[in-house]
């Protein structure tokens, strides 16, 4: 019996590109198309004309948000995101392109002392699919925001979190452009 090795070198090359060729993706590069989508929705009051809806907000304790359906602000207006480490804990910081930063400081002076509904969608590793999404914060609007940057402490693990902030510094790469990182 005679083996011909050029042939099966040939085969073994097909097999390859073939196999390459066909998607085996890395973890890795999954990861840099994980996608997040978030939606920043204003409370309005109960039996109030419009397109409303009610949101679950907190797991632990739930609480009901009537907010408006239409959101004034989401994840296409934001600019970057990032974890930050709290004594105790860890909240996600936003940071809103121009639009969103206008948005933003109009909503804070018209619906002072108000809350808004932070509802996200977003890819979960390993395989980075998009998961249901939940409400992770309802915040109060304190004061007038005016620098377009956001601090909130989400109802969501550690783990999620760093996944919901990959999945919108991807959007907002692909939004705005890699010079944004």
């Amino acid at each position: 019996m005679m083996i011909r090795w050029n042939r099966f070198n040939i085969y073994l090359l097909l097999a390859l590109v073939l196999g390459l060729a066909c998607g085996c993706r890395s973890p890795e590069t999954k990861r840099k198309q994980a996608v997040t989508h978030m939606m920043f929705q204003l409370e309005v009051p109960r039996g109030a004309p419009g397109n409303n809806e009610q949101v679950q907000v907190y797991r632990g304790n739930p609480m009901l948000l009537n907010v408006q359906k239409e959101p004034f602000l989401t994840d296409a207006n934001v600019l970057k995101a990032k974890v930050l480490d709290d004594v105790g804990g860890f909240s996600i910081e936003i940071q809103f392109d121009r639009d969103g930063t206008i948005l933003l400081e109009q909503r804070t002076v018209a619906n002072r002392g108000g809350h808004y509904a932070i509802v996200c969608q977003w890819a979960v590793a390993p395989d980075w699919q998009l998961n249901t999404g939940r409400c992770l914060a309802a915040p109060q609007f304190n004061r007038r925001i005016t620098n377009g940057l956001i601090v909130f402490t989400p109802d969501a693990t550690r783990e999620e979190a760093d996944e919901i902030v990959i999945g919108l510094n991807n959007v907002a790469k692909a939004t705005h452009g890699p010079g944004f990182d």
